[in-house]
C-alpha cells in the first residue's frame, strides 16, 4: 500500500477519519494443519514461537504506511519499534498483542475482548478499516466476517473473496501447483516441473519413491504444504540402498517418524541438479494480483541471472498468475524455480501469500525510491548466523551506527529484526548504488560483528 498524502476528514457524521490500516502477522495459521500434525508437542511449540519471532521483520512490509495498527503474537522490542518508526517516518504505530498465544492468531484475536473492543472502536473512529495479513486463512476470513457483522466497514485489499479463498491453500500446495503446471504445460512448453506424481499414504509413496530412486539415482519427496524446509526429503546417490525391498523399507522408516506424511498428499519427483551460477540454482520471482485482477511483477530474486533467465522466470510467473487471477486469487504470490545445469528452468513451488522477500521490496520502495529495482543494488539475508545472545538490539544498533541506512545517500544497512538476535540470527537489508558498495557495506558489517 502507498502512504496517504494526508489524512482528511470524511463527510461521515461525527467527522470520522478516512481510513485505518490494520496488519495481522498470522504466519503459523498459514501452515497450521502441518504444525498440528507434529507428534512432538515441544517441537510444535518451538515452531509456533519461531514463527512469532519473525513478526518484527514484517513491520517492513508496511514501510510505506504513515499510520497503522500491527497485531502480533508476541510483544516487540520498544527500541526496535522506535528505530523502525524513525527510519520509515511512521508517525503512528499501534501494536496489539493478544493475551493468549496459541499459534492461531486470528482465533486469539477473536477470543481477546480488549483487542476486539479496540478494533470495533477503530471501526467507529474511521470510516473504513483496511486489513491485511501474512496469509488469507479461514480464521482470518472468519474474523473479517465478525467485524463486518458488527457494523465495521472492512476492506481486504490483499486477499481474495471468501468464495475464492480456496486458491490460497490449493495453489500454495505442492500438489496444486503441480496440477496447474501439468495442465498449462500442454500449451506452454517451457512451463514444466520435474517429473513426478502425487501420492498418498506412506507405503504407496515409499514404493513409488524407491522405484524412482533406483532408476534415477535420486528422488525428492515432499509433503503437500510444509514449512521452511520441513516436509521435504532429498535423497542423492548413495543415500539409499539400490535393492528395491531394502530401499522401500528404509523410506518407510523415515516417513513414519512424522505424522504429516500419512495425513496429507505427497509429491514424489525426480531430483534435479541445480546450476549454482544461475540465481544460486534457485531463482525466484514475486508478483502481486490487484483487486481488479491485474497481475503485477514486483521483482526477481536470486543473486545473478542472465536476461534470458530473468525473462523466462518472469514470463512463467505471469502465466501462473493469470490462472490464479482467473480463479479469484488476490494478493502476493511468488514462484520458486530450479535452474538445472543443462539450462532448463523448472517450476519448484509457489507461495500464495506474503513471502520472505516482500518486506525487502516494500522497504526498498519507501527507503530507496519506487524505482529502486533499477537504480539500486539490494542485498538481503533473513537469517545471517551470529553468536546467540551476544547482541541486544541496542548494542547492535550502536555498533552498526556508522553504516546504517541514510535517507540522504539512499545507502546503508537496515536491521530488520530484534527478535532473532537472541537465537543467533541477524536479519538485514543493504542498499547501495552498485554491487561494489553493497558488498563493502556487508563486509564492514561482518567486521563489526566480530567486536
Amino acid at each position: 500500500m502507498n502512504k496517504p498524502k494526508k489524512l482528511t476528514q470524511s463527510d461521515k457524521p461525527g467527522g470520522s477519519k478516512k481510513e485505518r490500516v490494520v496488519r495481522i502477522f498470522n504466519l503459523s495459521e498459514d501452515v497450521w494443519p502441518f504444525i498440528e500434525a507434529y507428534g512432538d508437542k515441544k517441537l510444535q511449540k518451538w515452531e509456533i514461537d519461531e514463527n512469532a519471532n519473525l513478526s518484527d521483520k514484517d513491520l517492513f512490509s508496511m514501510a510505506e504506511e504513515f499510520e497503522f495498527t500491527f497485531i502480533t503474537a508476541k510483544p516487540l522490542d520498544p527500541l526496535f519499534v522506535e528505530y523502525y518508526k524513525k527510519l520509515c517516518e511512521v508517525r503512528d504505530l499501534e501494536i496489539l498483542v493478544p493475551e493468549k498465544h496459541t499459534g492461531q492468531l486470528c482465533e486469539d484475536i477473536k477470543n481477546d475482548g480488549k483487542i476486539m473492543k479496540r478494533l470495533l472502536r477503530l471501526g467507529r473512529e474511521y470510516s473504513r478499516i483496511n486489513i491485511t495479513a501474512y496469509s488469507t486463512t479461514p480464521n482470518f476470513l472468519d474474523l473479517i466476517e465478525i467485524l463486518r457483522s458488527k457494523g465495521v466497514d472492512v476492506r481486504t485489499p490483499e486477499a481474495p473473496d471468501r468464495s475464492d479463498a480456496w486458491t490460497v491453500n490449493f495453489y500454495g500446495s505442492k500438489s496444486g501447483i503441480r496440477q496447474l503446471t501439468q495442465i498449462n504445460g500442454a500449451i506452454r512448453a517451457d512451463l514444466k516441473m520435474p517429473d513426478g506424481v502425487i501420492s498418498s499414504g506412506i507405503v504407496d509413496t515409499a514404493g513409488i519413491a524407491a522405484n524412482k530412486y533406483i532408476k534415477e539415482n535420486g528422488v525428492v519427496i515432499k509433503t503437500n504444504k510444509g514449512h521452511s524446509g520441513a516436509g521435504v526429503l532429498i535423497f542423492r546417490k548413495g543415500d539409499l540402498p539400490k535393492k528395491f525391498a531394502e530401499c522401500e523399507e528404509k523410506i518407510i522408516k523415515i516417513l513414519n517418524k512424522d505424522a504429516y506424511w500419512e495425513k496429507f498428499p505427497i509429491v514424489v519427483e525426480s531430483l534435479v541438479n541445480p546450476n549454482p551460477k544461475i540465481g544460486g540454482g534457485f531463482p525466484n520471482a514475486e508478483f502481486f494480483i490487484r483487486r481488479d485482477g491485474e497481475v503485477e511483477f514486483l521483482y526477481a530474486c536470486g543473486m545473478r541471472v542472465t536476461k534470458r533467465v530473468a525473462s523466462r522466470i518472469t514470463d512463467i510467473g505471469y502465466l501462473i498468475g493469470e490462472q490464479y487471477s482467473k480463479d479469484g486469487y488476490r494478493g502476493y504470490y511468488d514462484v520458486d524455480y530450479i535452474a538445472e545445469k543443462g539450462g532448463v528452468i523448472w517450476v519448484s513451488e509457489s507461495n500464495v501469500r506474503v513471502t520472505g522477500g516482500t518486506h525487502v521490496y516494500e522497504a526498498g520502495k519507501e527507503l530507496a525510491g519506487r524505482n529502486f529495482t533499477k537504480k539500486s543494488f539490494v542485498l538481503s539475508n533473513n537469517m545471517f548466523g551470529i553468536t546467540p545472545k551476544k547482541f541486544t538490539f541496542s548494542k547492535l544498533h550502536k555498533i552498526m551506527t556508522p553504516i546504517l541506512f541514510s535517507r540522504k545517500t539512499r545507502e546503508g544497512l537496515v536491521i530488520c529484526s530484534s527478535n532473532l538476535l537472541h537465537d543467533g540470527y541477524m536479519s538485514y537489508i543493504i542498499f547501495g548504488k552498485n554491487k561494489k558498495r553493497v558488498i563493502a557495506i556487508e563486509e564492514e558489517m561482518k567486521e563489526k560483528l566480530k567486536l
